[in-house]
Protein backbone atom coordinates (compact mmCIF):
# COMPACT_ATOMS: atom_id res chain seq x y z
CA UNK A 1 0.00 0.00 0.00
CA UNK A 2 0.86 3.97 -0.37
CA UNK A 3 -0.38 6.13 2.08
CA UNK A 4 0.32 9.73 2.12
CA UNK A 5 -1.37 12.67 3.56
CA UNK A 6 -2.78 16.09 1.87
CA UNK A 7 -0.49 18.49 4.19
CA UNK A 8 -2.42 21.92 3.93
CA UNK A 9 -5.45 19.75 4.98
CA UNK A 10 -4.08 17.89 8.04
CA UNK A 11 -5.89 19.76 11.37
CA UNK A 12 -3.37 17.55 13.48
CA UNK A 13 -6.34 15.47 15.40
CA UNK A 14 -4.45 12.82 15.42
CA UNK A 15 -7.49 10.17 14.77
CA UNK A 16 -5.04 8.43 12.25
CA UNK A 17 -2.39 7.32 14.72
CA UNK A 18 -4.59 6.49 17.20
CA UNK A 19 -6.74 4.30 15.05
CA UNK A 20 -4.66 2.58 12.91
CA UNK A 21 -3.40 -1.32 14.43
CA UNK A 22 -0.51 -1.41 12.28
CA UNK A 23 1.30 2.37 13.14
CA UNK A 24 1.42 3.40 9.64
CA UNK A 25 1.11 7.40 11.07
CA UNK A 26 3.52 9.39 13.19
CA UNK A 27 2.80 13.37 13.90
CA UNK A 28 5.19 15.85 13.23
CA UNK A 29 5.90 19.03 14.14
CA UNK A 30 4.61 21.54 11.28
CA UNK A 31 7.80 23.19 11.61
CA UNK A 32 9.58 20.19 10.78
CA UNK A 33 9.33 20.33 6.84
CA UNK A 34 12.03 17.98 5.61
CA UNK A 35 10.61 15.37 7.85
CA UNK A 36 7.19 15.62 6.89
CA UNK A 37 6.94 15.60 3.27
CA UNK A 38 8.40 12.10 2.96
CA UNK A 39 5.30 9.94 2.40
CA UNK A 40 5.09 10.02 -1.15
CA UNK A 41 2.16 12.94 -1.33
CA UNK A 42 1.69 14.66 -4.55
CA UNK A 43 3.80 18.40 -4.83
CA UNK A 44 0.43 19.71 -4.42
CA UNK A 45 0.14 17.85 -0.99
CA UNK A 46 3.18 18.95 0.23
CA UNK A 47 3.49 20.99 3.14
CA UNK A 48 4.82 24.59 2.74
CA UNK A 49 3.94 25.94 6.40
CA UNK A 50 0.35 26.98 4.40
CA UNK A 51 -2.69 25.19 5.76
CA UNK A 52 -5.69 25.06 4.16
CA UNK A 53 -7.87 28.19 4.57
CA UNK A 54 -11.12 26.35 4.48
CA UNK A 55 -9.95 23.49 6.85
CA UNK A 56 -8.93 26.01 8.88
CA UNK A 57 -12.63 28.44 9.61
CA UNK A 58 -14.16 25.15 9.64
CA UNK A 59 -11.91 23.70 12.45
CA UNK A 60 -10.16 26.34 14.56
CA UNK A 61 -12.72 27.25 17.11
CA UNK A 62 -14.25 23.61 17.84
CA UNK A 63 -13.67 22.54 21.13
CA UNK A 64 -12.83 18.54 21.07
CA UNK A 65 -9.89 18.39 23.21
CA UNK A 66 -7.50 18.36 19.78
CA UNK A 67 -5.16 21.28 19.65
CA UNK A 68 -6.12 21.81 15.56
CA UNK A 69 -2.89 23.27 14.05
CA UNK A 70 -0.74 23.42 16.83
CA UNK A 71 2.82 23.47 15.84
CA UNK A 72 3.58 21.32 17.64
CA UNK A 73 2.50 17.74 18.53
CA UNK A 74 2.16 16.61 22.28
CA UNK A 75 1.28 13.06 21.75
CA UNK A 76 -2.09 13.64 21.94
CA UNK A 77 -2.69 15.96 19.10
CA UNK A 78 -1.28 18.93 17.16
CA UNK A 79 1.44 18.77 14.25
CA UNK A 80 0.92 17.36 11.21
CA UNK A 81 0.36 13.56 10.04
CA UNK A 82 3.01 11.75 8.16
CA UNK A 83 1.95 7.98 6.34
CA UNK A 84 5.44 6.43 7.42
CA UNK A 85 4.71 2.83 7.35
CA UNK A 86 2.33 2.70 3.91
CA UNK A 87 3.50 -1.17 3.35
CA UNK A 88 2.31 -2.03 6.53
CA UNK A 89 -1.35 -0.94 5.96
CA UNK A 90 -3.64 -3.44 5.68
CA UNK A 91 -6.61 -1.35 4.65
CA UNK A 92 -8.52 -1.77 7.43
CA UNK A 93 -10.09 1.84 6.38
CA UNK A 94 -10.45 2.81 10.37
CA UNK A 95 -8.39 6.19 9.68
CA UNK A 96 -10.27 7.27 6.58
CA UNK A 97 -13.19 6.94 8.82
CA UNK A 98 -11.71 9.07 12.08
CA UNK A 99 -10.06 11.82 9.46
CA UNK A 100 -11.07 15.10 10.64
CA UNK A 101 -9.56 17.17 7.79
CA UNK A 102 -10.23 14.14 4.92
CA UNK A 103 -6.68 14.31 4.01
CA UNK A 104 -5.61 10.59 3.89
CA UNK A 105 -5.06 8.98 0.41
CA UNK A 106 -4.28 4.83 0.60
CA UNK A 107 -3.43 3.37 -2.94
CA UNK A 108 -3.64 -0.36 -2.87
CA UNK A 109 -1.95 -2.62 -5.06
CA UNK A 110 -4.57 -2.50 -7.88
CA UNK A 111 -3.85 1.30 -8.31
CA UNK A 112 -7.05 1.61 -6.67
CA UNK A 113 -7.23 5.25 -4.26
CA UNK A 114 -9.13 5.30 -1.24
CA UNK A 115 -9.94 8.48 0.53
CA UNK A 116 -10.77 9.53 4.14
CA UNK A 117 -14.45 10.40 4.41
CA UNK A 118 -15.10 11.85 7.65
CA UNK A 119 -18.96 13.17 8.63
Amino acid sequence: MKVYINKPLCTGCQHCKDVCPVAVFELRDREDVANINVDGAPVEMEWKNNPDSDMVAKWKDVQDGHNHFAEKNDETSGGISVGVNGEACILCQACLIQCEGECIHIIDDTETEYKSIYS
